[in-house]
């Protein structure tokens, strides 16, 4: 009896789409006011008159509104906000959902299934009253679901079956593949950062030694900066770290996992999910924008 998210509670998946609009938000108003920036140093550095207009001056004001319009849509919308908190509450209630469901701490084999659903319905306002507070949820039901209570009342060993195989080995090929995805990213926008660089060098070589007259150094101190920001923003090399760390971590809790008997089952499963809260702690402080 497999074990999915779509077996979550409703306010989960209300959580984690607040958390997924929220980062698609963010990408693309900080892309948006990246890309404006450097089209707005392009028409400042370049002429091209019609008439009494100048085009590319034009093109320069283009770029500052609309920089400034992502700007702004990032002040009052702070769909970061909505990305982190969205996403810490999200796995907390996946953990507290999981913790409930294979019967671990604070939700014992001998926990009576009424008591548990109470203290899961407790635990998750909990959490919605600590981190919740400056978000919107459209779901109304914080229970657990019938396919969770179907799966704790079955034997240890199916139970534990699920968690190694749902929880813990899945998670860990996720971490696994998002550091080598991480590292990729990074590595790519390091290069194009340095090819950034070398370009922004040969023009202003070839302006200082008088073989053109054009100026873009601004244009390339833009893109270059902008391409910065962005590796910055998206925490590339940080990510890659983390999610190494705790890949190598959920390793060995499935190793520890495996032969746990049921009296100390419930704890097992406790420290088992403190990595995971222990790695969206790491993830919350490295967001440049977490308050």
């Amino acid at each position: 009896m497999a074990m999915i998210e779509a077996d979550f509670p409703a306010i989960f998946h209300d959580a984690d789409g607040i958390a997924v609009a929220g980062q698609r938000l963010t990408f693309r108003l900080s892309r948006l006011r990246l890309v404006s920036a450097v089209i707005a140093a392009l028409g400042g550095a370049l002429s091209w008159k019609v008439g009494k207009f100048d085009l590319w001056a034009l093109v320069a004001l283009a770029g500052f509104l609309a920089a400034l319009f992502a700007e702004i849509m990032l002040w009052i919308q702070r769909p970061e906000r909505d990305w982190t908190t969205g996403r810490t509450i999200a796995e907390d209630i996946k953990s507290l959902a999981w913790r409930f469901t294979v019967s671990g701490h604070p939700f014992p084999a001998t926990m009576p299934l009424p008591e548990a659903r109470k203290l899961f319905g407790r635990r998750v306002n909990e959490i919605v009253a600590r981190d919740g507070v400056e978000i919107t949820f459209h779901s109304v039901s914080r229970q657990t679901t019938q396919r969770m209570a179907e799966l704790r009342a079955r034997p240890l060993e199916e139970r534990r079956q699920v968690y190694l195989d749902e929880r813990i080995r899945n998670q860990q090929e996720w971490y696994a593949a998002s550091a080598r995805l991480h590292q990729e990213r990074a590595n790519r926008l390091r290069t194009l950062l340095l090819a950034g660089e070398l370009i922004a060098i040969v023009l202003a070589a070839g302006r200082g030694f008088g073989v053109w007259d054009v100026d873009i150094s601004g244009v390339m101190a833009a893109i270059v900066a902008s391409g910065a920001a962005w590796l910055g923003l998206r925490q590339h090399e940080k990510l890659r770290l983390t999610y190494s760390i705790a890949a190598n971590s959920l390793a060995s809790v499935a190793d520890q996992l495996a032969d746990v008997p049921e009296d100390e089952w419930a704890n097992a499963v406790m420290d088992a999910e403190d990595n995971f809260r222990k790695e969206n702690s790491t993830w919350t402080v490295s967001q440049p924008n977490a308050a």
